[in-house]
């Protein structure tokens, strides 16, 4: 609900805030590196994550988010980067690993943005059509790519954060939004040998490989010689 209220923008053509500078490259190497060293010392002296809460059904790659405005007031920070979202930026930080060895990651909003928008003209149609999605094809089991003409949505296009390349939208039966991110796992897991372990979750491949999270995505198998996301069960 959060990110929705916080990503609310009309679709007007326009570039979407954020991407400018996403496009331009922005490097999050210097804002990862701070927080992460913030992160650590915080944990070691009080014993706590700095995190925000976070209920139990919010998607992996949008739940730890650190609590940077913590951070600086408690002097573990400096200052907030200016990639934050909390400072104009277009970047939420957030942790993985969080159990076991915490590393900080960013997730990239103007993805989580586009896809609320795409998520929004479904609905839009979903109510004024009965109940019946704006399906295109299969692409895999459970999960077609949308009807962006009759959805309303082909205005909406989203570039990856990992190569640049265009990505697809897809969604499940009951009509929830995802990004494919399948070029970019390909990519990774070729730049690895084509290594990968059975039964792994293949969007560790680029959690690995990159700075940022997969976010709006679902789990990945690698089934008959190719990476399949899985719908929800």
């Amino acid at each position: 609900m959060g990110l929705l209220l916080l990503l609310s923008f009309p679709l007007s053509g326009c570039m979407y805030p954020g991407e400018t500078e996403r496009q331009s490259g922005v490097n999050y190497r210097e804002s990862v590196k701070r927080i992460q060293a913030a992160v650590d010392d915080y944990q070691q002296e009080e014993g706590l994550l700095p995190i925000l809460n976070a209920d139990e059904t919010t998607p992996r790659y949008e739940k730890f988010r650190i609590d940077l405005d913590k951070l600086n007031k408690k002097g573990y920070l400096d200052d907030i980067p200016v990639t934050a979202f909390e400072k104009g930026g277009s970047a939420y930080f957030l942790l993985v690993d969080e159990e076991t060895d915490p590393k900080v990651k960013v997730m990239d909003l103007v993805t989580v943005q586009k896809v609320n928008d795409v998520q929004r003209q479904v609905n839009r149609y979903k109510s004024s059509h009965g109940g019946k999605l704006p399906v295109a094809e299969e692409l895999y089991p459970g999960l077609h790519t949308i009807d962006a003409k009759k959805a309303g949505s082909a205005s909406i296009t989203l570039n990856s954060v990992y190569s640049g390349q265009p990505l697809e939208f897809i969604m499940d039966r009951e009509g929830t939004v995802y990004v494919d991110y399948v070029f970019d796992i390909m990519n990774a897991i070729d730049k690895n040998g084509g290594e990968h372990k059975e039964g792994q979750d293949l969007r560790l491949e680029l959690e690995q490989a990159s700075y940022y999270v997969p976010v709006k995505s679902l789990p990945y198998q690698w089934i008959n010689g190719q990476p399949v996301p899985l719908p929800p069960s």
